[in-house]
């Protein structure tokens, strides 16, 4: 008589099992110290903090530190002589490298002999790592502005190939940047080619074609999140707005649910928290798939009468849907309605967090400069001190404001008239 609640039970328990475990296959673990080893690329400290944000958000609970060991100008070889002070000294536990356009000249060292030098690099800097116990993820260089078509058949992916493939023989990791980017790229091709104005173009790149603007940076830090296995879904809700029931709750917890008037309210609390990093950012995901591929975060109403229904979040407006949209379940990561306000409490932290993390990222910038430039002043040990201390005080600040706090979700059908004069908001298929 009681094998249906045993069966049940062991259900759950698998459930809990598999959703424990993909998540636990992101790549960055607690106490893990990551750093990120390139070129100008790099240097520019701009993909590093994306991934960093990503990280804080997503998995609030793990204590995790990130340094930026970009070097302008720099070979995969050059790297091989400041291993010591600026990988293993760091106490990094992961190291992710990106090197290629530098170990060829931007091309011109395009040869069989720059190709070599490039892999044994590779060859020896993971035996290094290994002899250190540190996890080393080897990316391919990212994409240039060339001609996607004839890039992805040139010789800068072709010696990247061969750099996975004795990346993968040593056991190391392995991330494909350039075909992901390239991916991204060729969607900017499409939509260029259907723009007559030359000057309304978007780009990835600088002007040179090799440095990578904002879009080309988030391009890159989306590519190396997949490729550390990031989730793509935050967390979901699906509830019934008929009965006032929870169908289901994952990465979540509904409490309070209840529908009145037509009204259906209800308190969601996440366990961790989308990605959003300032106001229209998610205009890159006109080009770059993070919508779907890496801020999920769910809401699902089944059973709604037809008709259009506005999405309260604190007080808020989050959007105004469609009952098929809602029923299908939509994704309210950045969802607003407002384009230059955060329309949520977890957009507004995750604006916060981003602030914080570039504010740590400039003083450990400033600490750097001032380790290797400040050598006569009695001063210097004090005032590193002192800038460590607060460093310290920012990553703490940081970690407590992406803590995930309950939010007041309101449900209710609006007016034909309402629906005509406001904005729309979007379903997860439409965002996505």
């Amino acid at each position: 008589m009681k094998m249906p609640r045993l069966h049940s039970t062991i259900l759950l328990f698998l459930a809990f099992l598999s959703a424990r475990d993909v998540r636990a296959d992101f790549k960055l673990r607690d106490g893990d110290t990551v750093v990120f080893l390139g070129d100008s690329i790099t240097a520019a400290r701009q993909y590093g903090k994306i991934i960093e944000n990503y990280t804080l958000l997503r998995f609030p609970e793990r204590k995790i530190q990130f340094i930026n060991a970009g070097q302008g100008g720099e070979t995969i070889k050059g790297s091989l002589k400041r291993l010591e002070t600026d990988v293993f000294q760091r106490g990094a536990t992961v190291l992710t490298v990106a090197y290629g356009i530098n170990d060829i000249g931007w091309g011109v060292k395009a040869d069989e002999a720059h190709k070599q030098e490039y892999l044994s690099a590779i060859g020896e800097l993971i035996d290094r790592c290994k002899a250190r116990n540190v996890r080393v993820f080897i990316c391919s260089a990212a994409i240039t502005a060339e001609t996607p078509d004839k890039a992805e058949v040139g010789f800068l992916q072709r010696m990247c190939d061969e750099g996975l493939a004795v990346a993968s023989a040593k056991g190391a990791g392995t991330i494909d940047v350039q075909r992901e980017m390239r991916a991204i790229q060729k969607r900017i091709v499409e939509a260029n080619a259907r723009q007559q104005e030359k000057a309304k173009h978007t780009r990835l790149h600088a002007e040179d074609g090799i440095h990578l603007n904002d879009l080309g940076q988030m391009a890159m830090a989306y590519s190396i999140l997949k490729g550390l296995d990031a989730p793509s879904v935050v967390s979901t809700a699906v509830l019934d707005g008929t009965s006032a029931s929870i169908i289901e709750q994952e990465g979540c917890r509904i409490q309070d649910l209840n529908q009145s008037a037509g009204v259906l309210t209800f308190t969601r609390l996440d366990h961790r928290l989308p990605m959003n990093l300032h106001s229209l950012w998610m205009l890159q995901g006109i080009y770059i798939p993070i919508g779907d591929q890496l801020n999920r975060q769910v809401l699902a109403v089944r059973g709604l009468p037809s008709g259009r229904y506005e999405v309260m979040a604190d007080e808020r407006p989050l959007g105004k849907w469609k009952s098929e949209d809602l029923n299908r379940g939509i994704n309210i990561a950045s969802a607003t309605e407002d384009p230059w306000q955060p329309g949520n409490t977890w957009a507004a932290q995750g604006y916060a967090v981003t602030s914080l993390t570039t504010m740590r990222d400039d003083l450990v910038h400033a600490m750097r400069g001032m380790e290797r430039d400040i050598t006569a002043s009695s001063a210097r040990d004090e005032l590193l001190a002192k800038a460590v201390a607060i460093e310290k005080a920012i990553v703490e600040l940081q970690r407590f404001t992406a803590r995930p706090t309950p939010v007041r979700f309101q449900v209710r059908k609006v007016s034909d008239d309402q629906s005509r004069s406001l904005p729309k908001g979007r379903s997860t298929e439409e965002q996505n």
